[in-house]
């Protein structure tokens, strides 16, 4: 099996609830193999930022497993999980999570910081990444300059700059228009292609599926799979949208 695939194994994520417990993730198991999207629906609640929590080593499960590369994840001491999330995974968070007063560039570049690569190279190494999401003329705007969609397309330029192993997007078109939602996905689901990544969304926007080799509806914990679409998630990309 290939050192990029990530894996989980009828895992489990309970939480103590108003006089029951909480189901969050319920023995759920999904192999996300390089190079492709899938995509995972689900109401509020359903458990699917737990899940991604859980692949990304920011929870530790129950039960089960969550292996990336042969790894088992949530087994990691607390020195190399904070490594594997740093090194490993691309991460975007529905919540940014952008350091105030800091530029654009300097936010999209702090996985790079800190492994200690020198601020010049880093921003050298950022900047294309930013122009390619719309950003070129942001580049030294702080947070409290930007608009949502545009702190969104930082956040997500920060999980992918440093070209991780696998990434993990937590509603990623959640604050963009429709236009700039289907440009999104279309490049997070061509950099999984075309760098040999597996990329797991979570997501309400019905536009997602456009992209996604697999769809999945998360409810009550549980992982349902839907029908396969007839035609091929690659046919239906959209022409033009690379990386270059």
């Amino acid at each position: 099996m290939s050192t990029r695939t990530l894996q989980l194994c009828d895992v489990v994520k309970h939480y103590p609830g108003a006089g029951e417990v909480v189901r969050a993730v319920d023995g759920v198991s999904l192999t996300v193999a390089p190079g492709e999207v899938v995509a995972v629906y689900g109401p509020s609640g359903s458990g699917k930022s737990t899940l991604l929590l859980l692949a990304a080593g920011l929870l530790r499960p129950d039960a089960g497993a969550v292996r990336f590369g042969g790894r088992e994840v949530g087994a990691l001491s607390d020195s190399e999980a904070a490594a594997y999330q740093r090194r490993d995974v691309g991460f975007v968070p529905q919540s940014f999570s952008l350091m105030p007063g800091v530029p654009a560039v300097e936010n999209a570049a702090v996985k790079l910081l800190a492994d200690r690569m020198p601020l010049g190279e880093a921003r050298r190494r950022v900047i294309p990444w930013l122009e390619r999401f719309g950003l070129g003329e942001r580049l030294d705007h702080t947070p409290d300059r930007l608009s949502g969609g545009e702190r969104q397309r930082v956040a997500i330029v920060r999980a992918l700059v440093n070209e991780p192993g696998v990434i993990l997007a937590d509603e990623p078109t959640g604050n963009l228009d429709s236009r700039r939602g289907h440009d999104v996905l279309g490049l997070l689901a061509a950099f999984g292609r075309e760098r040999g990544r597996a990329v797991l969304l979570v997501t309400h926007d019905p536009h997602a599926a456009t992209f996604a080799d697999r769809v999945h509806t998360l409810r009550d914990g549980r992982l349902l799979t839907q029908a396969p679409d007839p035609e091929p998630a690659a046919m239906r990309a959209p022409a033009g949208v690379g990386l270059g």
